[in-house]
Formats: structure tokens, sequence, C-alpha cells
């Protein structure tokens, strides 16, 4: 890649659409893909399957492990598109850190529609109770933040249309890696 590599943080609560924009956005940008649920620790997943809310001692060395891989990636000259909650300021500000540039696709949508897709969606460990704790931890994306806020209730195809036209996306060189090539 001639540019800076760049790193695309799809944000929101749960159920507002990350992997689904992700995994399509990486894939028509042929850029690498990552869940940061990966990312979590054993015991986070234990936390929030047992709808025990994650406090912030919980979630820092999370977000540190996003930015190493954010960094690692940039340092590969590799552009990405990763899912992270990212709900407060102080936690995008650690992923903003990382090597290469970060911006934020902050996806919103309404609650009853977020609670139907939380309903219907199979092999999550976050359960519905935990979206009002979600809710009240939402700091939204700011103006001065680098990123852009997106309402997610259309196609995904119109979702990342607008993603990519918003942040003045391209697809990347054939020398970067796709998503599948990371799996």
């Amino acid at each position: 890649m001639d540019a800076e590599p760049r790193h695309v943080v799809v944000m929101g609560i749960s159920g507002s659409g990350k992997t689904t924009i992700a995994t399509h956005l990486a894939r028509t940008l042929n850029w690498t893909f990552a869940e940061a649920d990966e990312f979590h620790s054993a015991a986070n997943i234990e936390k929030m399957t047992s709808g025990i809310p994650l406090t912030d001692e919980d979630r820092w060395p999370w977000l540190e492990s996003i930015r190493e891989w954010l960094t690692e990636q940039a340092q590969a000259d590799t552009s990405t598109v990763i899912t992270c909650s990212a709900l407060r300021r102080v936690y995008r500000d650690i992923l903003t850190q990382a090597a290469g540039e970060v911006s934020f696709v902050h996806l919103i949508a309404d609650t009853d529609l977020i609670l139907d897709r939380m309903k219907t969606r199979s092999g999550h460990f976050m359960p519905q109770s935990l979206l009002p704790s979600q809710l009240s931890t939402l700091e939204p994306l700011e103006s001065d933040e680098q990123g852009i806020r997106i309402v997610n209730t259309g196609t995904p195809d119109d979702v990342i249309a607008e993603v990519i036209d918003q942040l003045g996306l391209e697809h990347s060189s054939p020398s970067s890696q796709s998503s599948e090539e990371t799996a």
C-alpha cells in the first residue's frame, strides 16, 4: 500500500449489526477482518454469559490487545476492519493509539430493533439482559472523533455504500490480505 494502513472500527452496542456490517465491509474493501469478541479473556466471556456487565478493569487488557493487533497489522502494511463495542470515548482513545489511521463507524438503531436482532441470533454469549448496561455505558461518537454515525436500518449493501462514501474509502491493493485469508 502506498498510503498509511487504515483501520475501521465498527462500533456500537450489542445487536447493532457490527459483525454483519464489518464482515461485508472487509470483504468489499478486501481488508483483513477481526471480531473483537475473540480478544476477550475466558473470564470476560464467562462474566457476560452469566449476565454480569464488564467493568473498566475487565476491558483495559481487552482493548490493549486489540490496539496491539491493529498496530501489528499496520506494521505489516495491512488495513483492517474490526468490530468493537467501543462504548466509551476513553475506550476509543486506547484504540486510536494504534499505528495506522483509525476511524470509527458507530452503528445506531432503535432499541426495539436491536432487541429483535438479539432474540434471533444464535451462538453469541451476550444475553439480552445486558442491553440496558450497554445503553447506560454508551457515549456516542462525538464530532471531534475520527469517524461517522450511521443508522443501521437499511440493507448491508446500503449501509456499506454509505460508510465507504462518508469515510472516503477505496478498495485496497491486491497485496493486502482478504478476510478469508486471515480466518
